[in-house]
C-alpha cells in the first residue's frame, strides 16, 4: 500500500493548470505512462470489493437479476397495455394507472432507463388520443 503524501496537494489547481494549456500533455504519453505504472485495475477493484463484503458480513454481494421477459417499448404494445381503443376511457386514470406501477421512480435501478423510455412512450399516445377526443 502506498504511503500517504507528505506535501499537500491540491488536484483543482492542477486539473486547472491542465485546462488553461499550460502544461502540455500528448495522449501517446499519456498512454505509454498510464501502460508503464502497471495499474491493475481490476484486482484494485476485487480487493475494494472484499472490503465491502467483508464490512457487510456477506459472502457474496448479489446483483438483481434482469427479469427475462422485459416489458416491450414499442408503441403498438403499450397502447394494448393502456387500453386506448376501448370506447369512453377516461385518459386521466390511464396515465394514473399507468405511472403508479412504470414510473421510473418506482422501478429497480437497473432498469430506470427501460422505464423512463415507457413513460415517454405513454405519454405521447395518451396525449395524442386525448387530442383525437377534443377533434371529434
Amino acid at each position: 500500500m502506498p504511503a500517504n503524501p507528505t506535501i499537500p496537494f491540491d488536484y483543482l489547481a492542477v486539473v486547472e493548470e491542465l485546462h488553461c494549456g499550460r502544461i502540455k500533455v500528448s495522449e501517446d504519453a499519456l498512454a505509454a505512462q498510464y501502460r508503464d505504472s502497471g495499474v491493475d485495475l481490476g484486482v484494485e477493484f476485487a480487493a475494494l470489493l472484499d472490503q465491502a463484503r467483508a464490512a457487510l458480513g456477506e459472502a457474496d454481494i448479489a446483483l438483481q437479476p434482469i427479469p427475462p421477459e422485459l416489458a416491450p417499448v414499442d408503441p403498438e404494445s403499450i397502447a394494448a397495455e393502456l387500453g386506448l381503443g376501448q370506447p369512453g376511457v377516461d385518459l386521466r386514470a390511464v396515465r394514473r394507472r399507468f405511472a403508479l406501477v412504470n414510473h421510473p421512480d418506482r422501478v429497480p435501478p437497473h432498469l430506470r432507463q427501460r422505464a423512463m423510455i415507457r413513460m415517454q412512450i405513454a405519454n405521447m399516445l395518451i396525449d395524442e388520443a386525448a387530442g383525437a377526443v377534443k377533434k371529434r
